[in-house]
């Protein structure tokens, strides 16, 4: 498949996207463009979060992280699922009941004004970055096999990117985002089933003899329980999966303004629990797609692509859809569930982050009415120009994994997050919101310093993902310690 049919291809799904845009966008009010009206059908919010949550990153890094931990990944999504119960039955009843755009506008009824600005800070710092990745690892899939075809610069490609989201998105906002995710959730999906069919088919195997296979057996190990110490036991993973999913769904504006576009708290609820059964399967197959993936390189002799001189297990996938032989089929499909997949998070973060900065910074509400459509439409402006910025600065500076890194940078940005909700909902004092700022840094940097630590110092103990519900602790013990005695209340 040539440059020029898959920027074709390109062009040929955006005009769908944009299509969906009119008939979502035709009011061009803040109520849609925030809300969706409150009239999103619970299911179509669920199935459409598949691709949300799952994003470029798992369609590309997840299959690319199988030969360095086999199915680990796994343990870490079982404690996924569970959070999804905490979120559905402990969060959400929050948010409904408060009838709140922004989330951490619950934090100011609860603490105050600087609670609600740490929890608003705390959530967009996570979001830009985790946005910033998830852009970057479809940028650079494009530059490798598109744009570097005719020399065009990686700015450029982030750029055109980044624009082309903002086309579809400035009008309807979260509203023209659940209908979108659908379409991209269903083909991120076909594309995934394509692909280990044929791959399948080119090895002569049957699905099930590739379950029974040996080689399998190389690459399948997925309870890890010998050794504590280590990142990925079991007991690690899945309580860090467990509050990244508290922290990165129900803590995180971008995935509960989808959530409160439901029309009833109950639909929200049904919406989160269905969701949490169906992304256990589908991550699984990814997990099996990136097994096949080296088996069939390894049988193969296809290397992994260098990208700046070194082996990037990120793009194995692309290589082997695009350029190993297996048909147009496969490399079409495979460039509409990259490109699905990628965009069904970016698009929903940049509409987020235009909620939360025109809500929680730019206090939207208390604006004269003439004045909120030109504020809204201004943010959503800044925030793609801050997204070229930061996607571009991680070409320079990102040398790990991407999801790897995603997730390391979510354990120290939701913790302070972690922490004011879990306080705020689970005990009755009142803290003196003045120091919430000095609480939350002091707590970021301990994790910061825990996580750097080499594992010699710390007889051979290597933190992973429990960083998160360590950093929220440490965040829910410091609001203790400034909490208001009777006296002061």
């Amino acid at each position: 498949m040539t440059a020029t049919h898959i920027l074709l291809l390109i062009g040929a799904y955006f005009i769908v996207l944009l299509l969906i845009s009119h008939f979502t966008g035709k009011n061009d009010s803040n109520a849609d463009f925030f809300k969706a009206g409150k009239q999103s059908p619970w299911y179509l919010v669920a199935f459409g979060m598949i691709g949300a949550s799952l994003s470029g990153v798992t369609f590309i890094s997840v299959p690319g992280w199988v030969e360095a931990s086999e199915f680990s990944y796994m343990q870490v999504v079982f404690g996924y699922s569970l959070g999804y119960f905490v979120v559905a039955y402990v969060l959400l009843p929050v948010y409904y009941r408060q009838n709140v755009t922004s989330i951490y506008e619950y934090l100011d009824e609860r603490f105050g004004f600087v609670s609600y600005k740490v929890g608003a800070i705390s959530f967009f710092v996570s979001r830009v970055l985790g946005a910033a990745f998830r852009l970057f690892l479809v940028a650079i899939v494009l530059q490798q096999f598109v744009f570097d075809t005719w020399n065009v610069p990686f700015e450029l490609t982030v750029t055109l990117s980044i624009l082309l989201i903002w086309i579809y998105t400035f009008r309807g906002g979260i509203k023209t985002i659940v209908w979108t995710d659908t379409l991209q959730t269903l083909f991120m999906l076909v594309s995934v089933g394509l692909s280990i069919y044929f791959i399948l088919d080119q090895m002569n195997w049957s699905f099930m003899d590739f379950l029974s296979s040996s080689e399998l057996k190389e690459y399948n190990k997925t309870w890890f329980l010998e050794d504590f110490s280590q990142k990925n036991h079991l007991v690690k993973s899945f309580l860090g999966g467990m509050f990244i999913t508290i922290c990165m769904t129900g803590l995180d504006q971008d995935m509960m303004q989808k959530n409160l576009t439901c029309k009833t708290l109950k639909d929200a609820q049904k919406n989160m629990v269905s969701f949490s059964i169906v992304l256990v399967a589908v991550t699984f197959l990814f997990m099996l797609l990136g097994a096949l993936l080296f088996i069939y390189a390894e049988k193969f002799q296809i290397a992994v692509p260098l990208m700046d001189g070194n082996p990037k297990s990120d793009l194995l996938f692309p290589e082997i859809a695009l350029n190993s032989g297996l048909g147009m089929t496969v490399a079409v499909t495979f460039i509409l569930g990259l490109i699905a997949a990628a965009y069904s998070s970016a698009d929903s973060a940049l509409t987020s982050l235009t909620t939360s900065f025109c809500v929680d910074f730019l206090g939207i509400g208390h604006k004269p009415e003439i004045m909120k459509k030109k504020i809204r439409k201004a943010t959503h402006i800044g925030m793609s120009l801050l997204l070229i910025i930061v996607v571009i600065a991680f070409k320079h500076i990102l040398d790990t994994n991407v999801i790897d890194g995603l997730l390391q940078v979510a354990s120290y940005t939701y913790g302070p997050l972690l922490g004011l909700f879990a306080f705020g909902i689970f005990t009755k004092h009142q803290i003196k919101d003045k120091y919430v700022w000095v609480v939350a840094l002091v707590s970021v940097i301990i994790c910061y310093i825990l996580g750097k630590l080499p594992p010699e110092n710390l007889g051979g103990y290597v933190f992973g993902y429990e960083l998160l519900p360590l950093n929220g602790l440490i965040t829910f013990i410091g609001l203790h310690l400034i909490r208001k005695k009777s006296s002061d209340q």
